[in-house]
């Protein structure tokens, strides 16, 4: 595959090496206005740099577009009158839609928008993914690219912003859950360096488990809790006080204000 990575920053730069430490590319081409952060993967010798976007464009068959929204509309149209029937173009872009990119270079074209969170650096990313109708032909592409750098799934347009709070925010959310079981685990006498460690791969452990069984996660909370033992105190516990309510009623209020934002 010909690959090209419109604006190379820390998103660009993560894709980049998730794709060739994978052996994902035949040849590569990454712009930047300064090239100066990206001499360390010119190491890949399929790896070429420019500031030229209509260069790239020309020497690739898919291009990934990772600038921030507001050039975004300015470089499609710089690129628009070397598009091709062989360019697939894939959107990092949040919150910039199909109907928009379709406004600036037609509907004819193999059009797809990808959502990944910052996992991507470390290959764990879930990256949702959608398309215009002509891009449908592209998305098991699109889908093979981001796997190399987690999971992808394919879902309609619509649910990309309540995927970004699930997926990108969820991040956080998930941070913060790791935080406190780090902070249960002081008070119980570890030190901060090991209840952290406790903490972040007991949530590995627990996700794996969900991932490779193909499992519920109330079945495996039925393996480890025991009648009046320590981890069903704990769970209804927690659950008195509210940590499921609050879990669910903080992905809402997200939700919301995503929405708010977009109609700003």
């Amino acid at each position: 595959m010909k690959i090209a990575i419109i604006g190379a920053g820390n998103l660009g730069l993560s894709i980049a090496k998730g794709i060739l430490s994978t052996n994902g590319a035949t040849s590569m081409v990454l712009t930047k206005r300064n090239l100066s952060g990206l001499k360390e993967i010119e190491k890949y010798g399929i790896v070429t740099t420019t500031t030229d976007n209509r260069e790239a464009v020309a020497k690739s068959d898919i291009l990934i577009f990772a600038v921030q929204p507001g050039q975004f509309v300015k470089i499609l149209g710089e690129i628009k009158d070397i598009l091709t029937d062989k360019h697939v173009i894939i959107s990092t872009i949040t919150g910039f839609s199909i109907a928009r990119m379709e406004e600036v270079i037609g509907p004819d074209h193999y059009i797809i928008r990808a959502m990944p969170n910052t996992a991507i650096s470390v290959g764990k990313s879930m990256t949702c993914i959608c398309s215009n109708e002509k891009g449908t032909k592209r998305v098991d592409l699109a889908k093979a690219i981001f796997n190399r750098m987690g999971h992808s799934m394919q879902i309609p347009e619509e649910q990309m912003q309540a995927a970004t709070v699930i997926c990108a925010s969820g991040i956080a959310f998930w941070m913060r859950l790791i935080r406190a079981t780090t902070q249960g685990a002081i008070q119980l006498g570890f030190d901060a360096k090991e209840a952290q460690e406790l903490a972040m791969h007991t949530c590995n452990g627990a996700a794996s488990l969900l991932i490779e069984s193909d499992s519920h996660p109330e079945n495996e909370i039925d393996k480890v809790t025991t009648p009046r033992g320590c981890t069903i105190s704990g769970l209804n516990e927690m659950e008195h006080q509210g940590l499921s309510s609050s879990l669910i009623r903080g992905i809402v209020a997200s939700f919301d204000k995503i929405n708010e934002i977009k109609k700003g």
